[in-house]
């Protein structure tokens, strides 16, 4: 059975699910398809943040265990210690990567008190949402009030993260696959161009890395595979590391236990089917067993050859600028090559 209140995606189609509700993904609702159906099991990675938010609730509410509903896949208690800020940075300090100075807060006087003491500038990073929403950056305490109070209000539990802010870092991330035997590989390796000062989803990404070596690969993979180990991921997930461009110093930034755009660009760079495997390791089949849809000789276990280079740029929908006046620009040559200038027409 599938789920989705979004008609206009090809997934709702009949050819993909034995049932479609065309519902929204929250408590309420799915509950109550829960109860009338009575299904075996339930996939959250495929439905996004929205998806993670409502099943941790079922699970907190008891829903899950009261129709005897599995979860397939990276279980609830993994899924809270990526979601949630604090138990993220309790979790990357007891497997050893490291983490920065940052301070769970869920008042604005607390975060306030956080901030002068880790000094501004400060990023803000909020729990259980997507995309970096209700996150940013304050320069002042002007700012960090705004970006504070709408963090809150944006978060699942009312839970913000005020941490350094290190925009210059290099933002590398790695796509992991793992199954519930604890085997893991890494599919894909990817450099955000525009570093740490923007968010993955609208940055420019290459896959793979461009600018780091092969010891300050191998140094993040290992990390990254330590860290989805320990806190129980089954299935695909996405880790994000800041690396300092100077010096070997690197720090976890957030997991995402999940399919994300991340995953969509791995898929497409490497080949690597990552829906389609994630989902029969969520049914319990492991990596060995396997085998890759598109080389048909491999299994799941092997790491995908670096023998491409794919580059994602984000693409920017004019039409969601409600409140921008669109306008058109013209270039103007003053006084010979190179001398020109734009103007608003």
């Amino acid at each position: 059975m599938l789920i989705n209140p979004n008609i206009a995606t090809i997934q709702t189609d009949t050819r993909f699910a034995d049932k479609v509700y065309l519902l929204p993904v929250t408590p309420e609702y799915v509950s109550s398809i829960i109860e009338s159906e009575r299904p075996d099991g339930v996939m959250l990675g495929y439905g996004g943040q929205t998806a993670l938010n409502c099943g941790v609730n079922l699970g907190e509410q008891g829903v899950l265990t009261k129709y005897g509903v599995k979860v397939l896949g990276t279980q609830i208690p993994g899924i809270q210690k990526t979601e949630d800020r604090q138990l993220f940075k309790d979790s990357m300090k007891e497997c050893g990567v490291p983490v920065l100075k940052s301070k769970t807060v869920n008042t604005f006087d607390d975060a306030k008190n956080a901030a002068e003491e880790l000094g501004y500038p400060v990023i803000i990073r909020v729990a259980y949402t997507l995309g970096g929403k209700g996150g940013g950056v304050a320069y002042n305490e002007y700012e960090l009030h705004e970006i504070v109070e709408r963090g809150l209000n944006a978060s699942l539990v009312r839970q913000v993260l005020i941490e350094e802010y290190i925009g210059h870092w290099k933002q590398i991330e790695y796509e992991v696959m793992q199954d519930y035997e604890g085997n893991n590989v890494i599919v894909c390796n990817m450099e955000n161009v525009l570093s740490m000062r923007v968010h993955t989803g609208d940055n420019i990404v290459v896959a793979p890395s461009q600018t780091i070596n092969n010891h300050e690969y191998h140094m993040l993979r290992s990390a990254g595979l330590r860290a989805t180990k320990h806190v129980g991921i089954v299935g695909e997930c996405n880790i994000q590391f800041a690396l300092e461009p100077t010096s070997d110093r690197y720090v976890a930034i957030e997991i995402n236990p999940r399919l994300s755009r991340s995953s969509a660009l791995a898929s497409k760079a490497t080949g690597y089917p990552l829906a389609y495997m994630s989902a029969k390791i969520g049914l319990g089949h492991s990596l060995p067993e396997l085998v890759n849809r598109i080389t048909k000789t491999t299994t799941a276990c092997f790491e995908p050859s670096l023998d491409y280079i794919v580059c994602k740029h984000p693409r920017w929908d004019f039409a969601k600028f409600e409140a921008c006046k669109p306008q058109a620009w013209s270039y103007h040559e003053v006084g010979g090559r190179g001398n020109g200038n734009w103007q608003d027409i």
